[in-house]
């Protein structure tokens, strides 16, 4: 089968399309889909660079198949499986494989797809909106009259959580690099939205609050935004550090929480969040629920084929790509 396998970490150099992969044999507990679309991710970025070769969390290792997202049909069921079945529509995330025509998938991670959701919608909608859901829901259980404040509002998981927060009855303020960036969070229902002008941003917060901050942080930048993005929150208000497109802040002191408020901290990973099928096809549900509702928008920033991915890797690294890609790999089974 066709696959874009990694051998060694590195550049979009280093993904290699292959046409002798052996199609993955059923083992226990998984599936074998036939992937129509994989999802494009800045995981997959992160998994070339080498970023999890030593987690635990996604212990995807060397030599691996890309893509950590996908949709398509599943052909068989391994031993113990018994809530999937041949001919199922089904998506899943944070299981490797699905840049190919075939990926073997633990049944755990793998939800039921609505007969009106599209296998790219649902590639495109699985792991950031289930990521936007957990995020607000579980670790932030944001409620109607709550403040919060989401940073890089126009990617796709900000997108998601600012329509989320939005629907819920939340004060939804946002950031973004630059005026266009912004001018996307507001279309998606946010309240108000600032460029990040060097940390300034919590000044704009702090001034919208009456001098009281957000209840909480969603903070996916790291390390150009996370003590700014202290000041900006609330005596005891949470900051949920899910990504460090900026870097990691390496030098932290706890001592600083504690300065800025009593504030809570934590970096959460999905992983921890889908921990089980039920919980995977709850989340999955909610999601999918919503934008059939109209209430969830998931945009498509562009389809590619499996030759292009090299290219969109390359884009997506120099942030030059705001939206979600797919990838078709089978557009025969839509």
């Amino acid at each position: 089968m066709k696959a874009l396998t990694l051998e060694t970490y590195g550049g979009p150099e280093v993904v290699h399309l292959r046409h002798d992969v052996p199609t993955p044999r059923v083992t226990p507990g998984h599936v074998l889909i036939k992937v129509a679309c994989a999802g494009i991710n800045f995981m997959d970025i992160h998994t070339r660079q080498g970023k999890y070769a030593q987690s635990s969390t996604y212990p995807v290792r060397l030599p691996c198949t890309l893509g950590m997202e996908g949709a398509g049909l599943v052909i068989e069921a391994g031993e113990g499986v018994t809530h999937l079945a041949p001919g199922d529509r089904v998506a899943w995330c944070i299981a490797w494989g699905a840049f190919a025509e075939y990926a073997s998938v633990p049944a755990a991670r793998v939800a039921q797809i609505p007969a009106a959701i599209g296998f790219d919608q649902a590639a495109a909608a699985m792991f950031q909106g289930c990521t936007a859901h957990y995020l607000i829901e579980d670790v932030a259980r944001l409620q109607a009259g709550h403040a919060c404040l989401v940073h890089a509002a126009s990617g796709s998981i900000g997108q998601l959580l600012v329509q989320m927060a939005h629907r819920l009855g939340a004060t939804v303020f946002t950031t973004g690099s630059t005026a266009e960036k912004c001018a996307i969070a507001l279309q998606r229902g946010a309240d108000q939205a600032w460029e990040y002008d060097g940390g300034r941003f919590a000044d704009r917060v702090l001034e919208a609050t009456d001098g009281v901050g957000v209840d909480v942080v969603f903070d996916s930048v790291g390390k150009s935004t996370l003590r700014d993005s202290f000041r900006a929150c609330r005596t005891r208000g949470l900051i949920v550090n899910y990504g460090n497109v900026s870097g990691s802040l390496i030098d932290l002191d706890p001592m600083e929480l504690g300065e800025a408020g009593s504030l809570f901290l934590t970096r959460p990973r999905l992983a921890d969040h889908m921990a089980d099928g039920p919980t995977v096809q709850r989340r999955a549900n909610a999601v999918f629920a919503a934008m059939l509702e109209g209430s969830l928008t998931v945009d498509i920033e562009g389809h590619y084929t499996m030759e292009e991915v090299q290219q969109v890797h390359a884009r997506i690294e120099a942030r030059q790509q705001v939206g979600k890609a797919v990838m078709w790999v089978d557009r025969n089974l839509e």
